[in-house]
């Protein structure tokens, strides 16, 4: 059976009982998983920021591990983390009894904070008084086709009302019009915690650092960023690239870097905990990726003073001011790629000025009080009533 735990942020469901918290909550979250991705830091910022003891947030994991990285972070935040546990059967049963779940703890707002559990959201709040709210992270037609041809359709019409995280994804869900997109699409970007991300000048370390972050996958184009280093080998330019992150292509990217015998200029660590020390150490960052929604490093280099070198995707050039805080690069455009990140690697001037333009954007735009504030709202607009 599934239900909450007595303890109710000990976090896991386990036999039918009545809810820990006689307040339940007020708001809901339910979410794939709690690994180290862009979602789920956003999912924790929002919680972070937001007034808890208010809105007494609880989050639903749809597969659950115990090790993943923000089960621990979200829980030392007083809130909940529940899953499924001793259940047996397969997603129409999980999807039984999380609707049943929802009317036991009736909250007021049931955001689906993965794409593919959009659907389930909608079904259990179906017929209640639960707002429910969707929720698309990254790139809208990418989304359907990862969720499968069934269900990308259905988590892409309901809820009706959904969180976009980037314009882009929203102008892609109009220009696909027809019955599968919500009815109303809420644009609220990503925020950053500007404490953690702080600004500090640009060093001159030696070699100069290129840093790129990000999950080592084929949409990111790692592959491009290695044979770009390469090049510069070649040309005789100082410089040391690290790409930070973890994935299934790290095998094949480490092969890459061995078959161009670039050792020496090259090293993908792996995934690390302390990205802003990361960023401190860095002479801009580059990012390659030809598919986004609203990228959490580039904010985050743009608020510890980093001039960004991207791929014009999702809504970089929303983030990235050519020219002042960065630069935009087409995609496939390789030669511009290169020119720009040997700009900043030569000018060490230039990438300090970018960097301070860059962590003020970051200043007025970024912050974790905007994120709170604008997903409020869209509650607000899909009928939630803040009593």
């Amino acid at each position: 059976m599934l239900t909450v735990d007595g303890d109710c942020c000990s976090g896991v469901f386990a036999t039918r009982t009545t809810v820990g918290n006689s307040d339940g909550c007020r708001f809901l979250y339910v979410v794939g998983q709690l690994r180290a991705g862009g979602l789920e830091r956003q999912l924790f910022y929002l919680l972070q920021a937001m007034d808890r003891r208010r809105y007494n947030p609880a989050v639903f994991v749809w597969n659950y591990t115990e090790s993943d990285v923000y089960v621990a972070r979200i829980r030392a935040l007083g809130v909940p983390v529940w899953s499924f546990a001793g259940l047996h059967g397969g997603s129409r049963a999980k999807l039984r009894e999380f609707r049943r779940v929802v009317r036991q703890v009736s909250p007021e707002v049931l955001h689906s904070y993965s794409f593919y559990t959009n659907l389930a959201a909608h079904w259990a709040a179906w017929a209640s008084n639960t707002v429910p709210m969707g929720s698309v992270r990254s790139d809208f037609l990418g989304d359907k086709k990862e969720s499968g041809p069934w269900l990308g359709r259905l988590s892409a019409r309901w809820p009706r009302h959904q969180i976009f995280n980037s314009a882009h994804a929203s102008r892609q869900a109009v220009r696909v019009g027809g019955l599968f997109i919500p009815k109303t699409m809420h644009v609220v970007r990503n925020g950053i915690d500007l404490e953690v991300f702080r600004y500090s000048p640009v060093q001159t370390p030696e070699p100069p650092l290129l840093l790129g972050i990000g999950t080592l996958i084929e949409t990111k184009r790692w592959d491009r960023l290695i044979k770009l280093a390469a090049r510069f080998k070649k040309e005789g330019h100082h410089f040391k690239l690290k790409i930070i992150g973890a994935g299934l292509l790290r095998d094949a990217l480490c092969q890459l870097v061995s078959d161009l015998q670039i050792e020496d200029h090259v090293v993908l660590p792996g995934q690390l905990d302390d990205v802003s020390a990361e960023l401190r150490q860095a002479t801009c960052l580059v990012h390659p990726s030809e598919v986004e929604g609203c990228p959490n490093v580039i904010m985050e280099a743009m608020a510890s003073g980093r001039a960004v070198v991207a791929v014009d995707s999702g809504d970089v050039t929303a983030l990235v001011e050519h020219g002042k805080t960065g630069y935009v690069v087409a995609p496939k455009d390789d030669a511009a790629l290169a020119r720009y990140v040997t700009h900043l690697l030569t000018n060490p001037g230039l990438s300090q000025k970018m960097g301070e333009a860059a962590r003020e954007k970051a200043n007025r735009e970024f912050g974790m009080d905007r994120l709170v504030r604008e997903t409020l709202a869209a509650y607000r607009a899909a009928g939630w009533k803040d009593e």
